[in-house]
């Protein structure tokens, strides 16, 4: 009651008393310097005693908080991320032998530690004190070489940068826009010569890290995994100690308001690994879980696709040679190799053999549909044949579903975190007091509204789309059969179809766009759509990116099949997918050897 002074936040009278016996104002919460005053008689009567603290001046400018830099933020980003790929089964050594040792070659590759001079820009960030005598003088503050190790064990730190973390006084340029010591300089454009750490470039290193060890998790996984929220990403700076302050640019840096993409993760691991000038990485064998043959399996019960399409993908990787060893293996820095995208190569080889057997021009595969219906009302022996028309409603209603499910929790996800976040020390009072009123009124709205809690998020599953062959309603493909679509020949089963189309009307000629074609939905058929779009939502990516992948693996062919069919469509005047048919079998010998078992 006698402390009358205004707070220096919010100019308001409104004092209270932490458990340590100082004010703190309980509209904003500031904390001052200022104890209460003390009357004590035990010991000498007639006297009254009066104690006023003060707090360090090093406290007072970083808010309570200790000095810290964007390197340290980044780590323990990684170690939230892959303790909890552990928690999902990833062996253990991923996080110590690994990852760890790829997180240290870049701070010594980008000259923030393990070197013998430190980045420039991070010693323009710094202002030594003239007294070496300060360097111990809090005791507390935790050293840059005990935030330096993803692993529990203890590591040498050779670094002079290792100098930094014992500095006692940091610019007010600095201070000012952001908590950390190097945020204002952090993103700065002057940084071209190395790779600047990012939010996306965590998941790279994770990805890579799998890579390494080989883990049974792709990309497309590990991106969905993240969205889902097993895998901390967005909002994960809210786990930073509370001597961690961010504010100001810290924000720009470590706060994400979009979905990681699977291309950039994907391209900024190929750059992260020639940047640490890594070696070949593990052979991809056909036992490993990300050779083709493997994910194709997985792909195809995912998609309640029959098993024997199977045989068939098995046959194309192996004529196209996307199954050997030098093909899939990561060679960093080998620009003759080229970057596989294990996934979406996968199910690009299973829409190639789509295309083979069932033609996907919205009138053939109907055509064997009937057929195989008309044939299925008087089998009487071995597993019903496969109908393309049935499995379209069958998958196309279960799609649906997922989509829907999908599209309403992307609406309703909150992207601000439960921590509040404040871009300046003058606004933070604000900051503080409008998160006050929010949580209160979603509490009481909550209260009336008898909402309830959401749930626990579910186990993690490698699969989106279950499909059981105990179903009595045939809803399972699985076992079918594609004598439907096959013939006798010769002792030997071929498809009944004759035909190829290419995956492209008319290819781009600017130079710098980088594709060999692009997809547009109103120049291909609808079933081919579908069958992009169901691929497209398994792996979260664009159906244009699977487009793009079937058409590059023409590159591949060693017998020249998809060039022969690229002269014949375009030297016509065929302009649309109806007329881009290939009816002369003596010009795809390759196309042959596929229809043959």
């Amino acid at each position: 009651r006698d402390f009358n002074e205004r707070c220096a936040q919010c100019s308001e009278v409104n004092w209270g008393l932490t458990d340590g016996g100082r004010f703190y104002c309980r509209s904003c919460h500031n904390v001052t310097e200022r104890t209460r005053e003390v009357v004590n008689t035990d010991f000498i009567t007639n006297s009254r005693v009066q104690t006023i603290s003060k707090g360090s001046r090093k406290q007072e400018e970083n808010d309570g908080g200790s000095e810290w830099y964007i390197c340290e933020g980044f780590q323990l980003v990684l170690k939230k991320q892959v303790e909890a790929l552990e928690a999902l089964g990833v062996c253990p050594q991923m996080k110590d032998e690994i990852l760890c040792s790829f997180w240290r070659c870049y701070l010594q590759k980008s000259k923030q530690a393990y070197c013998k001079r430190p980045a420039p820009e991070t010693v323009k960030t710094l202002s030594v004190c003239e007294s070496s005598t300060d360097v111990d003088s809090d005791p507390e503050r935790p050293s840059l070489l005990h935030l330096l190790s993803l692993s529990e064990s203890e590591g040498d730190l050779q670094t002079d940068c290792s100098f930094a973390s014992s500095v006692s006084k940091v610019s007010e340029s600095t201070s000012v826009y952001s908590g950390s010591v190097d945020g204002s300089l952090y993103l700065m454009k002057n940084q071209k010569e190395k790779l600047r750490m990012t939010m996306p470039m965590t998941l790279s290193f994770c990805y890579m890290a799998l890579l390494w060890v080989r883990e049974p998790i792709t990309l497309s996984e590990l991106l969905r995994y993240v969205v889902e929220g097993h895998i901390p990403y967005l909002n994960v700076f809210q786990h930073f100690p509370e001597k961690m302050k961010l504010c100001g640019l810290d924000l720009k840096i470590f706060c994400v308001e979009s979905w990681p993409v699977y291309e950039e993760v994907f391209d900024q691991m190929h750059e992260l690994a020639a940047f640490l000038d890594l070696p070949r990485f593990p052979d991809i064998t056909e036992s490993c879980f990300l050779h083709p043959d493997m994910l194709c399996m997985k792909y195809l019960m995912e998609a309640n696709l029959p098993d024997e399409l199977h045989i068939w993908t098995c046959r194309v990787v192996k004529k196209i040679g996307i199954g050997e060893v030098d093909f899939l293996t990561l060679v960093p820095g080998n620009k003759s190799t080229r970057k596989v995208k294990y996934d979406v190569l996968a199910v690009a080889v299973i829409v190639v053999v789509l295309k083979l057997l069932f033609l996907l021009d919205d009138h053939y595969e109907w055509l064997l549909s009937e057929y195989a219906e008309e044939r299925n009302k008087n089998n009487t022996e071995g597993g019903p044949y496969f109908e393309f028309k049935k499995w379209y409603e069958v998958v196309k209603h279960s799609l649906d579903v997922k989509q829907k499910k999908l599209d309403e929790e992307r609406a309703k996800y909150l992207w601000r975190c439960e921590k509040p976040l404040f871009y300046s020390v003058k606004n933070k009072s604000k900051v503080l007091k409008r998160r006050q009123m929010v949580v209160n009124l979603q509490n009481q709205f909550g209260k009336l509204s008898g909402s309830v809690q959401c749930a626990e998020k579910p186990n993690p599953s490698s699969f989106q789309l279950s499909w059981s062959e105990k179903n009595t309603d045939g809803s399972c493909f699985h076992g079918h059969s594609l004598k439907g679509v096959l013939q006798e020949k010769r002792g030997l089963l071929t498809a009944m179809n004759p035909d190829y189309w290419l995956c492209t009307v008319k290819l781009c000629n600017e130079k710098l766009c980088g594709h060999l074609a692009h997809y547009k939905e109103v120049e291909f058929p609808q079933s081919y759509h579908f069958v992009l779009g169901l691929f497209s939502f398994l792996l979260r990516v664009q159906p244009s990116y699977i487009h793009d992948e079937g058409w590059e693996q023409k590159s591949q062919d060693p017998q020249g099949f998809w060039d022969r069919l690229d002269e014949r469509e375009h030297k016509g005047d065929a302009k649309m997918w109806k007329q881009a048919y290939v009816k002369d079998l003596s010009l795809v010998p390759f196309a042959r050897m596929l229809l043959k078992l």
